[in-house]
């Protein structure tokens, strides 16, 4: 008995000892028993402890779009999806700086639509405001946006009716709150939208002001600015076709991509400032002709499929999933994780498959 607690006493001495110290592995210094930390192809910032955070952001919420703090009021309000005429003629267009989130997708005849995902519109002119594609529709309903746009093809109309979209169409009775017209543009491209007149038609519409509670989001937000691991990215072009080729520059010292169309920078008309962006995804989908007009069709409903995240100079591979029927659209990491993006805009390219080759991601 006695040896036996002279055993447990050496133990008990040997185990303080180790706690106390460090020990040597391979000739690195290491703690003793180091917190573990999983290894991902990303890089994470050190977070501050929860006490610290909640201090800083009292009464505040990230934004589902941008991570960016913001009043817990403005957190839960719904965002607009605005249909942006995306001609040359129409260039430059008004209010675009506005949105959150950018989509660019081709429509008909090689011309792109870009949808911008507003939070909370501000401006007196934001357009011109065009015609709705269906597969807006449907990204419009991932984030549970209502849906601002001046006609639709009858594949849109079916898409609003199908998965039961608010929105608000020039083309209704609530149009002439909604829009104006601007007689010293050319018709069709002179249709506007007003932040006064977006509010006015949403409660004439009597339509639902905070996202529903089952929002599946489409991305996470690191806490701070990181630098992901990737092959570089500095210049990025999407030859979606020979009409629209769209193209940013990375500007390190601001840790922004600026954008550019038609051979110059891409302004916003109201702000007479160039379109910057955090964030990069390249969406690679299948695209064809839906009909003998030229109208597209992107094939999402149910599907996955690959593409890529660009921030900070660099660019890795992705992969995504879409549920249209759940009104669920994933952006996932090589891990199968729900991608984590930087903190600011993003702009989200629907750029098609068989265009593979007049995309270019290089220094």
């Amino acid at each position: 008995m006695k040896g036996f607690f002279i055993k447990c006493f050496w133990l008990l001495i040997l185990a303080a000892l180790l706690t106390g110290c460090q020990k040597k592995e391979d000739g690195i210094t290491v703690e003793a028993e180091p917190t573990p930390v999983p290894v991902t192809q990303t890089p994470e910032p050190v977070e501050t402890t929860p006490e610290l955070e909640e201090e800083a952001h009292e009464g505040e919420e990230q934004s589902p779009l941008t991570g960016l703090w913001v009043s817990k009021e403005e957190a839960c309000l719904r965002p607009y999806a605005v249909m942006f005429n995306n001609i040359s003629y129409a260039n430059p267009q008004s209010g675009i700086s506005e949105a959150s989130v950018l989509y660019e997708a081709l429509a008909e005849g090689g011309i792109t639509r870009l949808m911008g995902i507003i939070e909370k519109p501000s401006s007196g002119r934001i357009g011109s405001v065009r015609s709705a594609r269906h597969y807006f529709v449907s990204v419009a309903d991932e984030y549970d946006a209502i849906f601002v746009h001046f006609g639709q093809t009858k594949y849109a109309l079916n898409k609003i009716a199908e998965l039961k979209v608010d929105n608000l169409s020039g083309l209704e009775a609530v149009g002439t709150t909604v829009f104006y017209r601007d007689k010293n543009v050319k018709a069709p491209h002179n249709a506007f939208a007003s932040a006064e007149g977006i509010f006015k038609g949403r409660q004439i519409k009597d339509y639902r002001t905070e996202y529903r509670k089952d929002l599946c989001r489409h991305f996470n937000f690191y806490e701070e600015d990181t630098k992901i691991s990737g092959e570089k990215a500095k210049t990025i072009k999407l030859g979606f076709s020979h009409y629209t080729t769209p193209f940013f520059e990375y500007k390190k010292e601001e840790g922004l991509y600026y954008r550019g169309q038609f051979g110059a920078a891409h302004l916003d008309a109201n702000t007479k400032e160039q379109l910057a962006f955090k964030n990069i995804i390249i969406q690679l989908v299948e695209e064809a002709n839906i009909d003998k007009n030229g109208y597209q069709t992107i094939k999402f409903e149910n599907a996955s499929g690959k593409g890529y995240y660009i921030s900070n100079g660099k660019a890795q591979e992705i992969t995504w999933e879409k549920n249209e029927a759940g009104k669920a659209m994933r952006y996932l990491d090589k891990d199968g994780k729900l991608l984590k993006i930087n903190q600011g805009k993003t702009y989200i390219a629907l750029y098609p498959t068989y265009r593979l080759e007049n995309l270019s991601i290089s220094e």
